[in-house]
Protein backbone atom coordinates (compact mmCIF):
# COMPACT_ATOMS: atom_id res chain seq x y z
CA UNK A 1 0.00 0.00 0.00
CA UNK A 2 1.25 3.47 -0.92
CA UNK A 3 0.93 6.02 1.86
CA UNK A 4 1.81 9.61 2.67
CA UNK A 5 2.06 11.72 5.82
CA UNK A 6 2.61 15.44 5.66
CA UNK A 7 1.97 18.69 7.47
CA UNK A 8 -1.54 20.08 7.02
CA UNK A 9 -2.10 23.34 5.17
CA UNK A 10 -2.27 26.51 7.23
CA UNK A 11 -0.15 25.21 10.10
CA UNK A 12 1.80 28.04 11.70
CA UNK A 13 5.53 28.30 11.09
CA UNK A 14 6.19 27.80 14.82
CA UNK A 15 4.68 24.29 14.54
CA UNK A 16 6.13 23.41 11.13
CA UNK A 17 9.69 24.06 12.26
CA UNK A 18 9.30 21.34 14.93
CA UNK A 19 8.60 18.75 12.21
CA UNK A 20 11.42 19.73 9.88
CA UNK A 21 13.70 16.99 8.55
CA UNK A 22 17.00 18.84 8.23
CA UNK A 23 20.05 17.64 6.27
CA UNK A 24 21.67 16.95 9.64
CA UNK A 25 18.94 14.54 10.76
CA UNK A 26 17.89 13.07 7.41
CA UNK A 27 20.25 10.08 7.43
CA UNK A 28 19.20 9.07 10.95
CA UNK A 29 15.51 9.38 10.05
CA UNK A 30 16.07 7.45 6.81
CA UNK A 31 17.64 4.56 8.71
CA UNK A 32 14.59 4.45 10.99
CA UNK A 33 12.17 4.50 8.04
CA UNK A 34 14.04 1.63 6.39
CA UNK A 35 13.08 -0.57 9.32
CA UNK A 36 9.32 -0.15 8.83
CA UNK A 37 8.82 0.47 5.08
CA UNK A 38 9.51 -1.31 1.80
CA UNK A 39 10.30 1.98 0.06
CA UNK A 40 10.17 5.65 1.05
CA UNK A 41 10.93 9.17 -0.16
CA UNK A 42 11.45 12.17 2.10
CA UNK A 43 10.38 15.51 0.65
CA UNK A 44 11.56 18.26 2.99
CA UNK A 45 11.48 21.91 1.91
CA UNK A 46 11.16 25.29 3.58
CA UNK A 47 7.37 24.97 3.42
CA UNK A 48 6.65 21.27 3.83
CA UNK A 49 7.63 17.98 5.34
CA UNK A 50 6.20 14.92 3.55
CA UNK A 51 7.11 11.24 3.71
CA UNK A 52 5.91 8.95 0.90
CA UNK A 53 6.16 5.24 1.61
CA UNK A 54 5.14 1.75 0.60
CA UNK A 55 4.41 -0.80 3.30
CA UNK A 56 1.78 -2.55 5.38
CA UNK A 57 0.38 -1.49 8.74
CA UNK A 58 2.00 1.94 8.66
CA UNK A 59 0.17 5.03 9.92
CA UNK A 60 1.21 8.44 11.18
CA UNK A 61 1.28 7.28 14.81
CA UNK A 62 3.85 4.59 13.98
CA UNK A 63 5.99 7.03 12.01
CA UNK A 64 5.91 9.54 14.88
CA UNK A 65 6.95 6.78 17.25
CA UNK A 66 9.80 5.52 15.05
CA UNK A 67 11.08 9.04 14.36
CA UNK A 68 10.70 10.05 18.02
CA UNK A 69 8.53 13.04 17.13
CA UNK A 70 6.33 14.76 19.70
CA UNK A 71 2.93 13.00 19.51
CA UNK A 72 1.18 16.13 20.74
CA UNK A 73 1.76 17.44 17.18
CA UNK A 74 -0.18 14.59 15.53
CA UNK A 75 -3.18 16.86 14.96
CA UNK A 76 -1.12 18.99 12.57
CA UNK A 77 -0.28 16.05 10.30
CA UNK A 78 -2.43 14.38 7.62
CA UNK A 79 -2.30 10.78 6.41
CA UNK A 80 -3.61 9.55 3.05
CA UNK A 81 -3.01 6.41 1.04
CA UNK A 82 -3.63 4.72 -2.31
CA UNK A 83 -4.89 6.87 -5.16
CA UNK A 84 -5.29 9.88 -2.84
CA UNK A 85 -1.54 9.85 -2.14
CA UNK A 86 -0.82 9.49 -5.87
CA UNK A 87 -3.11 12.41 -6.69
CA UNK A 88 -1.48 14.59 -4.03
CA UNK A 89 2.02 14.08 -5.47
CA UNK A 90 0.95 14.76 -9.07
CA UNK A 91 -0.89 17.92 -8.01
CA UNK A 92 2.09 18.93 -5.90
CA UNK A 93 4.45 18.53 -8.87
CA UNK A 94 2.19 20.84 -10.87
CA UNK A 95 2.15 23.52 -8.17
CA UNK A 96 -1.37 23.05 -6.80
CA UNK A 97 -0.31 22.58 -3.16
CA UNK A 98 2.32 25.30 -2.97
CA UNK A 99 1.73 28.33 -0.79
CA UNK A 100 2.52 30.37 -3.89
CA UNK A 101 0.23 28.67 -6.39
CA UNK A 102 2.04 27.41 -9.46
CA UNK A 103 5.57 28.16 -8.25
CA UNK A 104 8.23 26.23 -10.08
CA UNK A 105 10.72 25.37 -7.32
CA UNK A 106 8.73 22.41 -6.02
CA UNK A 107 9.28 20.36 -9.18
CA UNK A 108 13.05 20.62 -8.74
CA UNK A 109 12.69 19.69 -5.07
CA UNK A 110 10.64 16.61 -5.99
CA UNK A 111 13.31 15.65 -8.53
CA UNK A 112 16.04 16.02 -5.91
CA UNK A 113 14.12 13.86 -3.45
CA UNK A 114 13.62 11.22 -6.15
CA UNK A 115 17.30 11.21 -7.16
CA UNK A 116 18.37 10.88 -3.54
CA UNK A 117 15.96 7.96 -3.10
CA UNK A 118 17.40 6.21 -6.14
CA UNK A 119 21.03 6.91 -5.22
CA UNK A 120 20.66 5.62 -1.67
CA UNK A 121 18.45 2.67 -2.56
CA UNK A 122 15.37 3.92 -0.72
CA UNK A 123 13.15 3.39 -3.80
CA UNK A 124 13.24 0.80 -6.58
CA UNK A 125 9.76 -0.10 -7.86
CA UNK A 126 6.36 1.51 -7.18
CA UNK A 127 7.68 4.75 -5.69
CA UNK A 128 10.36 5.01 -8.36
CA UNK A 129 7.71 4.80 -11.09
CA UNK A 130 5.43 7.16 -9.13
CA UNK A 131 8.04 9.91 -8.84
CA UNK A 132 9.20 9.50 -12.44
CA UNK A 133 5.61 9.96 -13.62
CA UNK A 134 5.03 12.89 -11.25
CA UNK A 135 8.11 14.70 -12.57
CA UNK A 136 7.04 14.02 -16.16
CA UNK A 137 3.53 15.28 -15.35
CA UNK A 138 4.91 18.45 -13.75
CA UNK A 139 7.03 19.24 -16.81
CA UNK A 140 4.16 18.63 -19.22
CA UNK A 141 1.76 20.69 -17.10
CA UNK A 142 4.07 23.70 -16.93
CA UNK A 143 4.80 23.50 -20.64
CA UNK A 144 1.12 23.37 -21.62
CA UNK A 145 -0.04 26.01 -19.14
CA UNK A 146 2.91 28.29 -19.99
CA UNK A 147 3.33 29.14 -16.31
CA UNK A 148 6.82 30.39 -17.15
CA UNK A 149 5.08 33.48 -18.53
CA UNK A 150 4.08 34.29 -14.94
CA UNK A 151 7.37 33.80 -13.04
CA UNK A 152 6.76 33.37 -9.33
CA UNK A 153 8.61 31.86 -6.40
CA UNK A 154 9.43 32.81 -2.85
CA UNK A 155 12.89 33.79 -4.11
CA UNK A 156 11.66 36.15 -6.82
CA UNK A 157 9.02 37.70 -4.56
CA UNK A 158 11.64 38.29 -1.86
CA UNK A 159 13.97 40.04 -4.30
CA UNK A 160 11.10 42.10 -5.72
CA UNK A 161 10.18 43.19 -2.20
CA UNK A 162 13.78 44.31 -1.62
CA UNK A 163 13.73 46.32 -4.85
CA UNK A 164 10.38 47.91 -3.90
CA UNK A 165 11.97 49.11 -0.66
CA UNK A 166 14.49 51.13 -2.73
CA UNK A 167 17.36 49.05 -1.40
CA UNK A 168 20.84 49.43 -2.88
CA UNK A 169 22.79 46.98 -0.74
CA UNK A 170 21.56 43.40 -0.29
CA UNK A 171 22.96 40.56 1.79
CA UNK A 172 21.99 36.95 1.08
CA UNK A 173 22.76 34.37 3.76
CA UNK A 174 22.94 30.80 2.49
CA UNK A 175 23.88 29.46 -0.92
CA UNK A 176 21.81 26.34 -1.29
CA UNK A 177 18.97 25.84 -3.78
CA UNK A 178 16.98 28.85 -2.53
CA UNK A 179 20.03 31.05 -2.05
CA UNK A 180 21.23 30.47 -5.60
CA UNK A 181 17.80 31.42 -6.94
CA UNK A 182 17.80 34.59 -4.85
CA UNK A 183 21.21 35.53 -6.27
CA UNK A 184 20.02 34.73 -9.79
CA UNK A 185 17.07 37.14 -9.45
CA UNK A 186 19.18 39.76 -7.62
CA UNK A 187 21.76 39.83 -10.41
CA UNK A 188 19.01 40.81 -12.82
CA UNK A 189 18.18 43.97 -10.83
CA UNK A 190 19.77 47.41 -10.44
CA UNK A 191 21.13 46.67 -6.96
CA UNK A 192 24.51 48.32 -6.40
CA UNK A 193 25.92 45.72 -4.01
CA UNK A 194 25.13 42.02 -3.49
CA UNK A 195 26.80 40.14 -0.64
CA UNK A 196 26.72 36.32 -0.50
CA UNK A 197 27.32 34.85 2.94
CA UNK A 198 28.67 31.28 3.24
CA UNK A 199 30.73 29.25 5.69
CA UNK A 200 33.18 28.18 2.99
CA UNK A 201 33.92 30.75 0.28
CA UNK A 202 35.28 28.06 -2.05
CA UNK A 203 31.76 26.61 -2.34
CA UNK A 204 30.60 29.63 -4.39
CA UNK A 205 31.32 29.28 -8.09
CA UNK A 206 33.02 32.26 -9.69
CA UNK A 207 30.66 35.18 -10.34
CA UNK A 208 32.09 37.84 -12.61
CA UNK A 209 29.57 40.54 -11.66
CA UNK A 210 31.57 43.29 -9.91
CA UNK A 211 28.72 44.02 -7.52
CA UNK A 212 29.12 40.65 -5.79
CA UNK A 213 31.12 40.09 -2.59
CA UNK A 214 31.62 36.73 -0.90
CA UNK A 215 31.64 36.93 2.92
CA UNK A 216 31.98 34.54 5.83
CA UNK A 217 29.39 34.78 8.60
CA UNK A 218 31.78 36.70 10.87
CA UNK A 219 32.51 39.18 8.09
CA UNK A 220 28.80 39.48 7.31
CA UNK A 221 27.82 40.34 10.88
CA UNK A 222 30.34 43.18 10.91
CA UNK A 223 28.68 44.65 7.81
CA UNK A 224 25.08 43.70 8.46
CA UNK A 225 23.98 47.11 9.70
CA UNK A 226 25.24 48.75 6.50
CA UNK A 227 22.72 46.78 4.43
CA UNK A 228 19.34 47.95 3.17
CA UNK A 229 18.05 44.40 2.87
CA UNK A 230 18.84 40.89 4.06
CA UNK A 231 17.42 37.64 2.66
CA UNK A 232 18.31 34.61 4.78
CA UNK A 233 17.80 31.05 3.52
CA UNK A 234 20.27 28.76 5.26
CA UNK A 235 19.81 25.15 6.36
CA UNK A 236 20.92 25.98 9.91
CA UNK A 237 19.04 24.40 12.81
CA UNK A 238 19.51 27.54 14.93
CA UNK A 239 19.05 31.30 14.61
CA UNK A 240 21.61 32.90 12.31
CA UNK A 241 20.61 36.54 12.89
CA UNK A 242 19.88 37.33 16.53
CA UNK A 243 18.74 40.54 18.22
CA UNK A 244 22.23 41.67 19.16
CA UNK A 245 23.36 41.49 15.51
CA UNK A 246 21.07 44.38 14.54
CA UNK A 247 21.46 47.88 16.02
CA UNK A 248 18.27 49.31 17.49
CA UNK A 249 18.92 52.63 15.76
CA UNK A 250 19.98 53.31 12.21
CA UNK A 251 18.58 53.35 8.69
CA UNK A 252 15.62 51.18 7.79
CA UNK A 253 16.44 47.59 6.96
CA UNK A 254 14.24 44.89 5.40
CA UNK A 255 14.82 41.39 6.77
CA UNK A 256 13.33 38.47 4.85
CA UNK A 257 13.49 34.97 6.35
CA UNK A 258 12.92 32.18 3.80
CA UNK A 259 14.35 29.44 6.02
CA UNK A 260 12.63 26.64 7.88
CA UNK A 261 13.38 26.49 10.76
CA UNK A 262 13.69 30.25 10.89
CA UNK A 263 17.07 32.00 10.57
CA UNK A 264 16.10 35.40 11.96
CA UNK A 265 15.02 36.12 15.54
CA UNK A 266 11.27 36.97 15.36
CA UNK A 267 11.73 39.55 18.14
CA UNK A 268 13.58 41.79 15.71
CA UNK A 269 10.21 42.83 14.30
CA UNK A 270 9.86 44.96 17.45
CA UNK A 271 12.72 47.23 16.33
CA UNK A 272 11.37 50.41 14.75
CA UNK A 273 13.95 50.35 11.94
CA UNK A 274 13.27 46.74 11.03
CA UNK A 275 10.66 45.29 8.70
CA UNK A 276 10.68 41.49 9.11
CA UNK A 277 8.96 39.14 6.68
CA UNK A 278 8.98 35.35 7.15
CA UNK A 279 8.03 32.71 4.57
CA UNK A 280 4.33 32.95 5.49
CA UNK A 281 4.24 36.70 4.93
CA UNK A 282 6.12 36.37 1.64
CA UNK A 283 3.49 33.93 0.43
CA UNK A 284 0.73 36.46 1.08
CA UNK A 285 2.39 38.96 -1.24
CA UNK A 286 1.52 36.79 -4.22
CA UNK A 287 -1.97 38.15 -4.98
CA UNK A 288 -1.33 40.07 -8.19
CA UNK A 289 -0.86 37.09 -10.53
CA UNK A 290 -2.86 34.54 -8.59
CA UNK A 291 -6.08 34.79 -10.58
CA UNK A 292 -4.34 34.25 -13.92
CA UNK A 293 -2.41 31.25 -12.61
CA UNK A 294 -5.56 29.67 -11.14
CA UNK A 295 -7.40 30.07 -14.44
CA UNK A 296 -4.62 28.46 -16.50
CA UNK A 297 -4.01 25.68 -14.02
CA UNK A 298 -7.65 24.66 -13.70
CA UNK A 299 -8.05 24.67 -17.48
CA UNK A 300 -5.24 22.12 -17.81
CA UNK A 301 -6.02 19.90 -14.84
CA UNK A 302 -7.03 17.13 -17.24
CA UNK A 303 -3.28 16.50 -17.73
CA UNK A 304 -2.98 15.44 -14.09
CA UNK A 305 -6.07 13.21 -14.36
CA UNK A 306 -4.51 11.46 -17.37
CA UNK A 307 -1.23 10.77 -15.57
CA UNK A 308 -3.03 9.52 -12.45
CA UNK A 309 -5.13 7.11 -14.52
CA UNK A 310 -2.07 5.76 -16.34
CA UNK A 311 -0.13 5.24 -13.12
CA UNK A 312 -3.02 3.56 -11.32
CA UNK A 313 -3.53 1.24 -14.31
CA UNK A 314 0.15 0.32 -14.18
CA UNK A 315 -0.06 -0.22 -10.42
CA UNK A 316 -3.16 -2.38 -10.72
CA UNK A 317 -1.62 -4.54 -13.43
CA UNK A 318 1.41 -5.21 -11.23
CA UNK A 319 -0.95 -7.06 -8.91
CA UNK A 320 -1.78 -9.63 -11.61
CA UNK A 321 1.74 -10.02 -12.99
CA UNK A 322 2.33 -13.28 -11.12
CA UNK A 323 -0.91 -14.74 -12.47
CA UNK A 324 0.02 -13.73 -16.01
CA UNK A 325 3.36 -15.52 -15.63
CA UNK A 326 1.52 -18.59 -14.30
CA UNK A 327 -0.80 -18.59 -17.35
CA UNK A 328 2.19 -18.42 -19.70
CA UNK A 329 4.08 -21.14 -17.84
CA UNK A 330 0.98 -23.31 -17.97
CA UNK A 331 0.67 -22.69 -21.72
CA UNK A 332 4.31 -23.66 -22.26
CA UNK A 333 3.78 -26.87 -20.26
CA UNK A 334 0.72 -27.84 -22.28
CA UNK A 335 2.50 -27.15 -25.59
CA UNK A 336 5.52 -29.20 -24.53
CA UNK A 337 3.31 -32.08 -23.39
CA UNK A 338 1.21 -32.12 -26.57
CA UNK A 339 4.23 -31.85 -28.89
CA UNK A 340 6.01 -34.71 -27.14
CA UNK A 341 2.89 -36.85 -27.44
CA UNK A 342 2.65 -36.06 -31.18
CA UNK A 343 6.35 -36.80 -31.75
CA UNK A 344 5.93 -40.27 -30.27
CA UNK A 345 3.25 -41.06 -32.84
CA UNK A 346 4.77 -39.25 -35.81
CA UNK A 347 7.55 -40.65 -37.97
CA UNK A 348 8.20 -37.45 -39.96
CA UNK A 349 10.30 -34.89 -38.01
CA UNK A 350 9.21 -32.06 -40.32
CA UNK A 351 5.58 -32.75 -39.47
CA UNK A 352 6.48 -32.69 -35.77
CA UNK A 353 8.13 -29.25 -36.12
CA UNK A 354 5.09 -27.89 -37.97
CA UNK A 355 2.78 -29.33 -35.33
CA UNK A 356 4.80 -27.66 -32.57
CA UNK A 357 4.46 -24.28 -34.30
CA UNK A 358 0.69 -24.69 -34.74
CA UNK A 359 0.10 -25.95 -31.19
CA UNK A 360 2.16 -23.14 -29.66
CA UNK A 361 0.48 -20.41 -31.72
CA UNK A 362 -2.95 -21.75 -30.71
CA UNK A 363 -1.97 -21.89 -27.03
CA UNK A 364 -0.42 -18.37 -27.16
CA UNK A 365 -3.56 -16.99 -28.81
CA UNK A 366 -5.85 -18.13 -26.02
CA UNK A 367 -3.39 -17.31 -23.24
CA UNK A 368 -3.02 -13.76 -24.58
CA UNK A 369 -6.80 -13.44 -24.87
CA UNK A 370 -7.12 -14.51 -21.23
CA UNK A 371 -4.47 -11.99 -20.15
CA UNK A 372 -6.22 -9.18 -22.03
CA UNK A 373 -9.55 -10.01 -20.40
CA UNK A 374 -7.93 -10.13 -16.94
CA UNK A 375 -6.25 -6.75 -17.46
CA UNK A 376 -9.52 -5.18 -18.58
CA UNK A 377 -11.40 -6.58 -15.60
CA UNK A 378 -8.63 -5.46 -13.24
CA UNK A 379 -8.85 -1.91 -14.59
CA UNK A 380 -12.59 -2.00 -13.81
CA UNK A 381 -11.99 -3.31 -10.30
CA UNK A 382 -13.79 -6.63 -10.83
CA UNK A 383 -10.97 -9.06 -11.49
CA UNK A 384 -11.61 -11.53 -8.64
CA UNK A 385 -14.29 -13.69 -10.28
CA UNK A 386 -12.55 -13.44 -13.67
CA UNK A 387 -9.26 -14.56 -12.13
CA UNK A 388 -10.93 -17.51 -10.40
CA UNK A 389 -12.41 -18.75 -13.69
CA UNK A 390 -9.18 -18.26 -15.65
CA UNK A 391 -7.18 -20.08 -13.00
CA UNK A 392 -9.58 -23.03 -13.32
CA UNK A 393 -9.18 -23.06 -17.10
CA UNK A 394 -5.45 -22.41 -17.55
CA UNK A 395 -3.63 -23.66 -14.47
CA UNK A 396 -5.27 -27.05 -13.95
CA UNK A 397 -2.96 -29.61 -15.47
Amino acid sequence: MLGLIGIKKGVDVSIREKLVISPRTKDLISNSLRNITDEFVILSTCNRTEIYFKGQGIDKELIFEVLNWDKSLLEYVFYIDGESAVKHLFELACGFHSRILGEDQILGQIRDAYLEGVEKGYIFSELMRLFEEAISCGKRFRSDTKLYEIPVSSSSIAVNKVIESKAEKLMVMGYGTIGKLVIKYALGTELKEINIVVRDKSKVEKITDQRVNILTYNEARERLNEMDGLISCTAASHLVVEKYHINKEGKNILLIDLAMPRDIDPQLQNYERVQLLDIDKISKLDDENKHLRVERMQKNKYIIDKYIKEYMNWLNLRCVTNYIKEFKDSGDFIVSHRVKSFENKCKNKEDAKLAEILIKSTADYYINRAIKVLKNEKAKGREEQCLRILMEIFTKK
